[in-house]
């Protein structure tokens, strides 16, 4: 009868200590999920704000400030001025358009050719100047403008003010938008991770409180918990990474000209960001939730 009871209460040890691990697996797998979508969120925010910054400088590197050159000039003599604007800090790109590739241009866009009855060519030779993204602004622009239009070759210079300028004000309002998007979403994601770490050490208080009583220190105790924190945080790091890659590689093969403005580099300092995140949120919650537990009495433990 003894062996029976004994039996029985080995038995029933066994399955509440399976019980109680199957409880905290499932803790741990919410955990990471939770943590997960957390981090591609944040990934989505990362991600955005760099790619606006390429889209910026995409987008200003391709607003052309045309130049054009006097009807005496040529054809060496504007390869010559090419050349020399290449020396310019400004000068990201320079194609030379001649008087008739512009009359060629014109005619098949406008489906007749305006020398057949004006007599002659109207149009003049230009050089198309993209600038680097820096000097894609009026200030910069006033000054270059100035310096062009003192060479004797130059008869004038045109550029899309105004198109410039809208460009510059719009993507300033999208990056400020991203800005405060991203530390709203960092306040937001803290909280969910802090609540889920905390569920998880509060299911283990009165393990944290015996711990206390046979004499470990705080650092002892808390380590097991921030040892779990860090593992969740790199697989949940790593499972955001792969759904961001995975968005990322469908954009590729729906637009493959998004090069140009995803580059290695935000891929690579995004996944970093999601990475550092990951394990600095789970680690911190976990430090912070057990020491709320170690300064607690025993007699309010049984008050939460």
């Amino acid at each position: 009868m003894h062996a029976i009871s004994r039996f029985t209460y080995v038995k029933s040890m066994s399955r509440n200590r399976r019980t109680t691990r199957r409880r905290h697996g499932l803790q741990v797998v919410t955990l990471c999920i939770s943590t997960t979508m957390v981090l591609i969120l944040l990934g989505l925010v990362v991600f955005s704000v760099l790619t606006a910054h390429n889209l910026s400088n995409y987008v200003k590197e391709h607003l052309t400030v045309t130049v054009m050159l006097s009807d005496t000039v040529s054809v060496n003599d504007a390869h010559r001025l090419c050349r020399d604007l290449y020396h310019r800090p400004y000068a990201r790109n320079i194609d030379y358009v001649s008087k008739e590739q512009a009359l060629k241009e014109q005619t098949a866009a406008m489906g007749s050719d305006p020398s057949e009855f004006l007599g002659m060519n109207p149009f003049v030779a230009t050089l198309e100047l993209q600038l680097k993204g820096e000097y894609a602004n009026r200030d910069s622009l006033r000054w270059i403008v100035r310096e062009l239009r003192k060479n004797s070759k130059v008869t004038d210079v045109a550029y899309q003010e105004d198109l410039m300028d809208r460009v510059n004000v719009n993507l300033q309002k999208v990056s400020l938008v991203l800005l405060v998007l991203a530390l709203l979403l960092t306040f937001i994601s803290y909280e969910l991770v802090s609540n889920t770490v905390r569920l998880r050490v509060y299911s283990q208080r009165f393990l944290i409180h015996t711990m206390q009583l046979v004499g470990a220190s705080w650092a002892f105790i808390r380590r097991p918990f921030m040892g779990v924190g860090l593992v969740v945080g790199l697989v949940s790091a790593l499972l955001a990474c792969l759904v961001l890659g995975a968005g990322v590689w469908s954009l590729y093969r729906y637009e493959p000209s998004l090069t140009a403005v995803i580059s290695w580099e935000v891929l690579a300092v995004t996944a970093l960001a999601v990475v550092l995140f990951g394990l600095v949120i789970t680690s911190l919650c976990s430090y912070i939730s057990v020491n709320h537990f170690l300064k607690m009495r025993a007699q309010d433990l049984y008050k939460i």
